[in-house]
């Protein structure tokens, strides 16, 4: 029995720049359970903010998806027509920004946000209905009625996220996709941020995507962990999996690279070199110009991602 609720197959997404083609995600397949927390974490540049904005076909130009497939319970996104696309987008899956700042308008009060929200997904929606609707979700969230009638710049960064999440959620998505949600947040509105999107995952048994450079983030709230370097997935497997035992060389230098006070060496690793050019990526494994372990047939061709003991891993260490 198949129990994912997302599909990933083959997905690739290329930016056009006037240095060349850019390969952003690079012939991705993953799988998303229903219920989880998947969490998607790399580097800057890694790729991983494309491929969600990509699960929703909200690729900015000048990046395009060139190939692949995205199938929701069955149905695949990236063939559907913009009206049945646009049905999908907020009341089945639905995106957290990084930036509540820049994805607010800061002309619009807070009401006039949820309105527009509801009234494009349901047109004939009183404004009665849609003022009560929007004001639970915001009590769900913390946020005081009286909240409603302000401008994004009257609430705090903090605020700001809750009244996005609330948009993200005000009509019961299946899926939640969210986009580095605690980036501009101190460390204490980062917990309280987390805390809430816990909190929802239960009481809407929302499947989450938390797309994360930060592994302390994905430690405590993921179930499963999906590590991508230079456009391409490099390891999927468990939390515990992940923590416990990385197969990776670059998911282990992540591991390392996080600050960890248990640890007896209080000197930071870190992983040296850069990222690849992504417009003119290095031959073979995308990794090897920064890996210790790489031999001969690291050089030649990137290495697919392969079962090993229930885990996926791309790296010649373990075959492939």
């Amino acid at each position: 029995m198949n129990d994912s609720i997302l599909e990933i197959y083959e997905l690739s997404v290329r930016y056009q720049s006037p240095a060349g083609l850019v390969r952003a995600v690079d012939n991705v397949s993953l799988s998303v359970k229903k219920g989880e927390v998947l969490g998607l974490v790399g580097e800057s540049g890694s790729g991983k903010s494309t491929l969600g904005l990509a699960i929703l076909r909200l690729v900015p130009p000048p990046g395009r998806i060139v190939s692949g497939s995205v199938l929701y319970n069955g149905l695949d996104l990236l063939k559907l027509g913009d009206e049945m696309l646009q049905k999908i987008r907020g009341r089945e899956i639905s995106m957290v920004f990084q930036d509540p700042s820049s994805s607010l308008n800061p002309l619009m009060k807070i009401k006039d946000h949820f309105v527009e929200l509801f009234r494009s997904h349901d047109p004939s929606s009183s404004k009665k209905d849609i003022e009560e609707r929007s004001i639970e979700v915001l009590r769900r969230l913390g946020i005081p009625p009286e909240r409603f009638n302000d401008y994004p710049h009257q609430l705090s960064g903090g605020m700001k996220q809750r009244v996005y999440i609330g948009l993200a959620i005000a009509l019961n998505p299946k899926v939640l996709i969210a986009d580095e949600p605690t980036t501009a947040l101190d460390v204490l509105i980062e917990a309280q941020i987390l805390k809430l999107l816990n909190k929802l995952k239960r009481e809407l048994n929302l499947t989450i995507i938390l797309i994360t450079h930060n592994m302390g983030v994905v430690a405590e709230n993921a179930d499963r962990i999906a590590v991508m370097y230079a456009g391409k997935l490099v390891e999927v497997a468990s939390r515990e999996r992940i923590f416990g035992e990385p197969l990776h060389p670059y998911t282990n230098g992540l591991l390392k690279s996080a600050p960890n006070f248990l640890r007896k060496e209080r000197k930071l690793a870190y992983i040296p070199g850069e990222p690849p050019d992504l417009i003119s990526p290095p031959a073979g494994c995308l990794f090897n110009p920064r890996c210790s372990s790489r031999f001969d047939k690291c050089l030649t061709r990137h290495p697919p991602l392969i079962d090993v003991g229930g885990r996926l891993v791309a790296c010649y260490l373990y075959g492939g």
